[in-house]
């Protein structure tokens, strides 16, 4: 499907939209995603919250390879999917946007009506005494604690990450938490790892309040994301998808546009001004 019309049809006649968001939106900002066009997985799975807790080696590698792919997202600007979706919220369309994204560029973009799923890459916190920091500060630490490791060259993957692999980790130095000395994770939702039930709560109302739901940019393999899908099917609200590639709810679907999510959010605004 290749024109807009569709997709403006949809939302006119569904005036109060959930919005749910995926890697898709993302891409065209230089952030890789973890999966291809039918869904499937391009690269290893990333770490679990069992392994990250439970091993120190594996904290070592996860920041050294944190410490080498977070410029990416760090220097990463909105993309035409984040702004238009920032320009349907200011038109009155968007109840809420459910993203699983970390890399908080629907807040750069303007979106104000946002649940961060699966939390925010730019924050780090304790596992011990729970205080937030930010990760610009870690990262200067981590540069600072390991200067040789600054110059290694790796390919950049999703969520900030690095394949910096057949290193010695055991030499990279993490810091602890400089209240209490726990153990500092990304204030992220990691495989393996609950989203905080507040969060799906405050979804599922919003969700109740709107008249129909956008997929924009997601495969919806991820159970924490397609659940949202099933509970609005479940109550009767139809669901349209803008997703190059096959989705985990294609039979779900309402609509489906198969064109690349900025170019047709895009195309969206400018078809409904």
């Amino acid at each position: 499907m290749n024109s807009s019309a569709p997709l403006a049809a949809f939302v006119r006649r569904h005036p109060r939209l959930f919005v749910l968001t995926g890697a898709g939106c993302s891409t065209e900002s230089g952030i890789p995603d973890y999966r291809d066009g039918n869904g499937e997985w391009k690269r290893p799975a990333p770490v679990t919250y069992q392994a990250f807790m439970g091993d120190e080696l594996t904290r070592r590698r996860y920041w050294a390879r944190s410490m080498i792919g977070f410029p990416v997202m760090s220097g990463a600007r909105p993309g035409a999917a984040h702004l238009a979706l920032a320009k349907l919220e200011c038109a009155g369309k968007v109840g809420l946007l459910l993203t699983q994204n970390v890399d908080g560029l629907h807040s750069a973009a303007g979106s104000r009506s946002t649940i961060d799923l699966h939390g925010r890459i730019d924050t780090v916190r304790c596992m011990a005494c729970g205080i937030h920091s930010p990760r610009a500060a870690l990262q200067a630490d981590l540069l600072r604690r390991n200067p040789r490791w600054a110059g290694f060259e790796a390919r950049i993957a999703p969520d900030g990450d690095a394949d910096l692999d057949g290193r010695d980790f055991a030499s990279f130095d993490v810091p602890a938490c400089a209240h209490c000395g726990g153990v500092l994770k990304p204030d992220v939702v990691f495989f393996g790892e609950s989203v905080p039930p507040q969060r799906v709560a405050d979804a599922r109302s919003a969700l109740a309040e709107c008249d129909a739901v956008l997929v924009a940019g997601s495969s919806l393999m991820v159970y924490s994301g397609f659940r949202f899908v099933q509970a609005a099917v479940t109550a009767g609200k139809p669901v349209a998808a803008v997703n190059l590639g096959r989705t985990r709810a294609d039979d779900l679907l309402t609509l489906k546009v198969q064109q690349p999510v900025g170019e047709a959010l895009a195309e969206l605004v400018a078809g409904l001004s």
